[in-house]
């Protein structure tokens, strides 16, 4: 077991050949740019999810988990400024409820647990299997690639948890202790006036959160780029807060009391973990996970924040691909450099 922040030199781009058949048209009949709806079925009936291939790799298919809960697909753009080029096949997928997928607008099926099967579905859709299936869940969304290798992990060939903890009570707690205190005090004695008389619609409680604490830790590029303000702006709100709670000040919803640490040396399956100097979440956490879980390498951005995929890009994406290569080649080591 160990922990290891990837150097970072430069990528190679996949010979033209390689890139020939990466781009390749694959679809027979009308083409939709590989876009595939996939039905699920739940245990309030049938639904439709909405999926989309972004090149064609046997070898390295990495699906990808958005944040929120409830965001999109749509701030993981900037991938296609940095896998194709590498041959690396990614798929897009809007989880149920979250944009281009059907919204049943049913709190009770805001779960963790249903989640975890939703993904096995799509996964068993998109005829992933473990010599090629990378999972890669970005905040809420590292949650759910966690849970779902914890009881799927034989499907996977990679797993990497972007910019989460593994423990919401331990968030909760980085939140209150570290975090809290960078701020103004008088900025913070008005937040927990707001969320002692949970009045979290006043215009005044985002007003103070998104100078103070978004701009510092969520994404450090203000304006933020266009695919992220787009993406949160179609957050589902009640997705969001049923399982989140009210903003990223820490954690209130159904995943109050998610705690994964003492299981991690469970996972025999390459994980790489992410996290970012400024992030919401705390670096120090996000180096441990690697320490134990069986063949674990972490990457700290030094200047990313929870958004590390934009405001720390270059380093972000040379780890990631560096361990997708890695693995690919079997050549990962815990601790040793990718």
């Amino acid at each position: 077991m160990g922990c290891n922040q990837p150097k970072a030199p430069e990528t190679s781009a996949a010979p033209a050949a390689t890139l020939a058949s990466y781009f390749a048209d694959s679809e027979t009949g009308v083409q939709d740019g590989n876009v595939q709806v996939i039905p699920i079925s739940t245990p309030k009936g049938q639904f439709k999810v909405w999926t989309k291939r972004f090149g064609n790799n046997p070898k390295i298919k990495v699906l990808l988990l958005n944040g929120g809960p409830g965001a999109t697909h749509e701030y993981f753009e900037c991938f296609e400024n940095f896998l194709p080029k590498e041959g690396i096949e990614f798929i897009y997928y809007d989880q149920l409820g979250c944009g281009n997928s059907d919204n049943p607008k049913d709190t009770s099926m805001w779960s963790l647990p249903r989640y975890v099967e939703e993904v096995e579905q799509v996964r068993q859709a998109l005829k992933l299997d473990n010599t090629n299936f990378y999972l890669l869940g970005h905040s809420w969304g590292g949650i759910l690639a966690a849970e779902y290798a914890f009881k799927y992990q034989q499907n996977l060939k990679g797993l990497i948890i972007s910019n989460m903890m593994m423990s919401c009570p331990d968030y909760g707690r980085y939140a209150q202790d570290v975090l809290a205190k960078q701020m103004k005090p008088e900025v913070l004695a008005e937040i927990r006036q707001l969320e002692a008389k949970k009045d979290f619609s006043n215009p005044r409680y985002m007003g103070l959160l998104e100078p103070n604490f978004y701009a510092e830790h969520l994404c450090r590029i203000v304006p933020n780029p266009e695919p992220v303000s787009r993406s949160l702006g179609k957050m589902n709100q009640s997705l969001y807060v049923t399982m989140q709670g009210p903003s990223e000040f820490g954690v209130a919803g159904k995943l109050a009391k998610w705690d994964r640490v003492p299981d991690l040396p469970k996972l025999a399956v390459p994980v790489l973990s992410i996290g970012g100097k400024y992030d919401t979440m705390d670096p120090a956490h996000m180096r441990m996970i690697a320490t134990k879980v069986q063949k674990g390498n972490s990457l700290i951005c030094p200047k990313g924040s929870h958004m590390s995929m934009y405001d720390d890009q270059q380093t972000y994406f040379t780890g990631l691909i560096r361990f997708l290569k890695a693995v690919d080649a079997g050549t990962v080591q815990p601790g040793a450099a990718l």
